[in-house]
């Protein structure tokens, strides 16, 4: 039997290869964007409860009302923005199958879809599998920001849909208010919709706001915005997100979801609708993973990386120029198997593997697994 791939170029990702070598060498696993602390007992306890209380069967296709209302009363809260929860949002299994419904959801064969790279590894193979091209336009280095000049240039009567993702994985660098005015003013008066991932919405630090699509109504007109529990939650293994839509995109949406995945987990869902209530523990997250972040980047002074800046997400990038000239990928191999270390190489980020000789390194882990790693980093 044989099958003829959809995705003839994709082979295992690199975050399975850098996870199974630091497995096999016993590595401090900095690779992989997960958490090593341990999640709120309170929401567990939540959860634990529902099950108790026999929330054990599916829930509604769009997901549990209760928790889409406090998502709707949370989006008011932080944004002042009213979204319908009944019409306008769907509970996902996780931030990347939203991301890949809303890709389904709009796009033919022979569609463009605008890319920046270096770019979360879904994205392009999201876009292939459909029958569409990426183009892909490289964030401008050190700094990563968007060349909206670019942007403009790369735009087609083809041009579906542009993906943002702020924070954004890999380099932990944020949409400003210069992005999203640029961003406003190229889409206007087109049919370019938008992909808005905003799984780390909650992880940006130094007092930035977070510039959501939800903040301006001529944006989320067009937009499939996209987020994650589990990112929000350290609970990654959960496997729970949403997504954001008006109504007309939500119900071509929900056509995709409900014959792949129709339902979701119904006691995370339970468990979350009571715990979102709880606004300080969404308010307190960028202190707390900021203070991992600097905690990082002062031990990192022990090494001979460059640290990049990071203003979000698990994530901070670091040159290696001062260590040496081998690639990315090769140094990363090398860094498991020599030093006890795993992270990723930033060229696995780029379609054509772009390398700019940088590391991706996640600072999300408890403090003695961060320092554990900088010792085996300094001594390499």
């Amino acid at each position: 039997m044989h099958i003829q791939s959809k995705l003839p170029n994709v082979g295992t990702t690199i975050f399975s290869v850098m996870s199974a070598l630091s497995t096999e060498h016993n590595a401090v696993n900095l690779g992989q964007g997960f958490p090593d602390f341990p999640m709120s007992d309170e929401l567990t306890g939540l959860v634990n409860e529902a099950m108790r209380n026999n929330f054990n069967q599916y829930s509604p296709m769009p997901g549990w009302m209760p928790l889409r209302e406090a998502i709707a009363e949370k989006v008011e809260f932080l944004y002042s923005t009213k979204i319908n929860p009944d019409t306008e949002t769907t509970i996902t299994p996780g931030g990347t199958y939203a991301i890949y419904s809303a890709l389904t959801t709009i796009l033919q064969p022979g569609d463009e879809v605008i890319v920046f790279e270096p770019a979360y590894d879904s994205y392009i193979p999201n876009i292939e599998i459909n029958g569409a091209k990426a183009v892909p336009i490289s964030l401008v280095y050190p700094d990563y920001h968007i060349d909206w000049v670019a942007v403009q240039n790369a735009i087609t009567p083809k041009t579906k849909a542009i993906i943002i993702n702020s924070p954004h994985n890999p380099t932990g660098s944020v949409i400003n208010e210069e992005d999203i005015q640029q961003l406003r003013k190229i889409t206007a008066g087109t049919n370019i919709f938008i992909i808005s991932d905003e799984v780390y919405e909650h992880l940006i630090f130094d007092d930035i706001p977070h510039q959501s699509t939800l903040r301006y109504p001529d944006l989320l007109q067009r937009s499939f915005v996209c987020f994650s529990f589990g990112k929000t939650y350290n609970c990654t293994g959960w496997k729970l997100g949403y997504c954001i839509a008006p109504a007309g995109l939500t119900k071509e949406f929900r056509k995709v979801h409900q014959f792949n995945c129709f339902s979701c987990h119904t006691p995370s869902q339970v468990g979350l609708a009571l715990f979102l209530k709880n606004r300080d523990a969404y308010l307190s997250l960028p202190a707390f993973m900021q203070e991992k972040r600097d905690y990082f980047k002062q031990l990192m002074q022990q090494t001979r990386f460059t640290m990049h800046d990071s203003f979000g997400s698990y994530f901070i990038c670091g040159s290696y120029e001062r260590i040496s000239d081998e690639a990315d990928k090769d140094l990363a191999i090398r860094l498991t198997k020599e030093a006890g270390v795993a992270t990723i190489p930033v060229s696995a980020f780029y379609h054509h593997g772009k390398d700019d000789k940088v590391l991706r390194f996640c600072f999300s882990k408890k403090k003695e697994t961060l320092e554990m790693a900088v010792e085996k980093l300094a001594r390499f």
